[in-house]
Formats: structure tokens, sequence, C-alpha cells
């Protein structure tokens, strides 16, 4: 039997355990093999850019921020296809473009939080759930042995194997929720209504209006949030509690293997 060395283990898809190891690989990647340069994490680097970009704008120019907000966004659906079309897909890229989404709608939450004082709770409690739904349900990934978070099988939740397994959905539901968001934004600065016939939409601006038509979808990406958070902390109990009945078994029979 092949001796496993003391660096490496293994277990799931992840095989470098000890972090010195890992850093030491990660800085003599050879230039044709650099992970840091893949095209769809080039992608995801651009993409960290143009939010920054729309955030510096957030604050006084309405159109420059939302087309470079809303093309960070997009760029979102074009990293994912780029790593499966090359073969370059990996384990950084996913985390940084989990990350990148996370942070981008936090930080236009938080705007949001100033620009709505009386919603700023509300756009709080969107903020944590978004990161624990995710963080817990990254973890849960890893600690079961999973190489990537979207792999949701539909025994375990056939609401999340459905959301993560079918890429329309999923373009769908984070479209439309960073929509209704962009959509309040830009209900801070446009005044002028449509001008509909109606009398019950005499007032009502274009802004209003996306917000209005996404909301439902907003809804629905927040209520796939809380079910994602609640299958996470399911499977990280139940981690728990058969690591727990093994330590038991173990100490009842010291001697056995």
């Amino acid at each position: 039997m092949t001796k496993i060395p003391a660096h490496r283990r293994k277990g799931g898809s992840v095989e470098v355990v000890d972090s010195k190891y890992a850093v030491d690989l990660a800085t003599q990647q050879s230039y044709s093999e650099n992970i840091f340069l893949f095209v769809p994490n080039l992608i995801g680097y651009a993409r960290i850019i143009l939010a920054g970009l729309a955030l510096h704008y957030m604050s006084y120019h309405p159109k420059y921020c939302t087309l470079l907000y809303c093309l960070s966004c997009l760029l979102d659906a074009v990293d994912g296809q780029a790593a499966r079309a090359l073969g370059q897909t990996s384990k950084f890229g996913a985390v940084l473009d989990m990350v990148t989404d996370r942070c981008t709608t936090s930080c236009l939450l938080c705007y949001l939080s100033s620009a709505y004082p009386t919603y700023a709770l509300f756009f709080q409690f969107l903020i944590s759930l978004d990161f624990a739904s995710h963080y817990m349900h990254m973890y849960s990934s890893l600690v079961t042995g999973s190489r990537s978070h979207k792999l949701v099988t539909s025994d375990v939740s056939r609401i999340l194997w459905y959301y993560y397994n079918d890429s329309r959905t999923l373009f769908v539901m984070c479209a439309g929720n960073e929509l209704f968001f962009v959509a309040l934004y830009l209900m801070k600065w446009v005044k002028t209504p449509i001008g509909f016939s109606n009398p019950l939409l005499s007032q009502l601006t274009w802004p209003e209006a996306v917000a209005f038509g996404s909301f439902w979808i907003f809804l629905a990406k927040n209520i796939i949030n809380f079910v994602q958070l609640w299958k996470a902390s399911k499977i990280l109990v139940g981690v728990d509690l058969a690591e727990r009945a093994q330590a038991r078994e173990a100490q009842a029979n010291p001697k056995s293997k």
C-alpha cells in the first residue's frame, strides 16, 4: 500500500492539509499553471475592480455606479462558463467568486441602510442572513468532503439541488435579487413618473416598477437562503453527532481498530 506523505491525507477532494506545504506549492507554481492567473480568476479580479469603482460613484453619480455595478454582477455568469470551457475550475476561484458576491452586495446594502434609515435593521438582517447562510453551507460542504458547495444532492434538499444545478434558475435568482437592490438605489435618484394614465400608477417611476417586478425574485432568493442555512445547520449537527458517537465507541473499546 502506498504511504501517504505526512503533509497529505485522503478525504473527499482535499488532500493538502499542511498550511506551510500549501503555501510552498502556491509560491512555486509555474507561469503555465498559475491558478492566480487562470482566466476565470482574472475575470474575478475585474469584477472586484468594477465593484470598487461602483462604490466610488455610488454617493454622487448613479449612472456610472449602476453601469459598473451591473457589469460586475453580469461577469459573475461569465467566469463559471470560462472555468468549465477552459478546464480551469479551482477552489480558489469558487471562493473568490462567492466572497466577491457577498462583499459587493453587502456594500450596496450598507449604502441602502443610510439611504433608507427606517429600514436599516432590515438591510442589516439581509447582510447577516446572506453571510451566515453561505458560510455555513460552504463549511458543511467542506466537512462532508464535497468538491464544491454547488454539488447538492436532491436527497439533502430538492430546493437547493434545483437552485444550484439549473444554471438558468441560479442566474435568474441572483440577477433578480441584485436588480431589486439596484432598483431601490435608483429610487433615491429618479423621481420622474413614467406617466401611466391609471390614477394608482400615475406617480410610479421606472425604478419603482422594476423594484415591484423583482421583489418576488428577491423574496424567493432569501427564502432559499433560509433553507440553505437550515440544511447546513442540520448537516453540521449530524456530523457532530456522528463524531461524538464514534468517540464514545472508541472510549468504550480502546483496543478496537
